[in-house]
């Protein structure tokens, strides 16, 4: 049996249980796995995001690659060695990094040119490149190469990344076959792009379905679209995608956003929201709000960040604390408030979880 499966455990409509495994373990679905781009969730230990109930983390293959690079890390014994994590690791290709860095790069048929941030030099990324990093750093699961537009793009630039990105996923998964498959020790995920277009995202999802990856991510959405834009054009794909294969939305992390993409069939998660808000001093709050805990009103209340909420910050300290050293710019306040984001939305998908029943005759 392949140490990669993926098992559906039970089914309500479209909302769907299961459980991912790796050669590192396993992680239950829907799940969110919280980002550390540089082999690091900033200013938290591995014990600490452990505790917030984590079972899969991401890392950036580019950033990685640029710095310390993939050789290196591989010489020092592959990323779980490397960042202390022996639980799952999922690495990104740069493909977001297409968007995110779109003024520090150039995208051709055959490859992206990026211009490092760090000290000016450039780096060509090709599918076969991009899988090598990755097969260097050694993650549980490896994703292709793509090219993810900005939401506004137009028909012309969501038409052109839908087709490059096809044919990227073909070169990787003809790449992957012939390094033996899974049975390497990594498995590779292709990338559903086609931006707003419904044809287009209907169309990536079939064929990519039909190169038989294992496992499918939903790339190119949360970067610029309107709320129902992202409902249509994840419907478009998730419909087409194998059942039997585990379903992974890329980039999104807000509450009301992870309810309504596991509510159309989405299995997985990673957003850098909950760290980037907690080290700007904002709080998930129960009902979809947020706490600002710069704010005057908490600065002499004695109660709990969230009321009832089991976290290490919630339990251990009060909002007049944390209200202190989000004024004071203390390192301490980004830390907390990063742990409870990260164990708000962790419970968030242990809720819907437990709404699932688990059924024998579908394991």
């Amino acid at each position: 049996m392949s140490a990669f499966r993926f098992e559906l455990l039970g089914q309500n409509g479209k909302l769907r249980r299961g459980r991912y495994h790796t050669p590192h373990g396993s992680f239950e679905t829907p799940c969110f796995a919280p980002v550390g781009t540089y082999a690091t969730l900033r200013g938290l230990t591995v014990e600490q995001v452990k505790a917030t109930g984590s079972e899969l983390i991401l890392a950036n293959s580019y950033h990685l690659h640029v710095r310390p690079g993939a050789e290196r890390v591989e010489k020092l014994g592959g990323l779980h060695t490397f960042m202390n994590w022996h639980g799952p690791i999922l690495t990104d290709s740069g493909g977001f990094q297409v968007f995110s860095l779109s003024d520090k790069m150039k995208i051709d048929d055959q490859a992206v040119t990026f211009q490092s941030v760090i000290d000016g030099s450039t780096h060509r990324c090709t599918p076969e490149s991009v899988l090598t990093f990755q097969k260097q750093l050694g993650p549980d699961i490896a994703m292709v190469l793509d090219h993810c537009p900005p939401g506004d793009a137009d028909e012309r630039l969501q038409r052109a990344a839908h087709e490059r990105t096809l044919r990227w996923a073909r070169e990787a998964r003809d790449l992957h076959d012939r390094w033996g498959g899974n049975s390497r020790g990594q498995a590779v995920f292709g990338i559903c792009q086609g931006g707003t277009n419904l044809d287009l995202r209907a169309d990536s999802a079939v064929k990519l379905a039909a190169m038989e990856f294992d496992g499918y991510a939903i790339g190119g959405l949360s970067v610029g679209e309107t709320k129902v834009q992202m409902a249509t054009a994840l419907e478009a794909c998730v419909e087409h995608l194998p059942e039997g294969k585990l379903r992974y939305m890329m980039g999104v992390g807000m509450p009301d956003d992870l309810l309504a993409a596991t509510a159309q069939g989405v299995d997985m998660f990673d957003c850098v929201i909950p760290t980037r808000h907690g080290r700007s001093h904002t709080a998930f709050a129960p009902g979809g709000g947020y706490l600002k805990m710069r704010n005057l009103q908490y600065a002499d209340d004695p109660g709990p960040l969230v009321e009832g909420c089991l976290c290490y910050c919630c339990s251990n300290y009060s909002r007049a604390y944390l209200r202190h050293l989000s004024v004071a710019d203390e390192m301490l306040g980004g830390i907390l408030l990063s742990i409870h984001n990260i164990h708000f939305l962790q419970d968030l998908m242990r809720s819907i979880r437990e709404q699932i029943p688990i059924t024998e005759a579908i394991r």
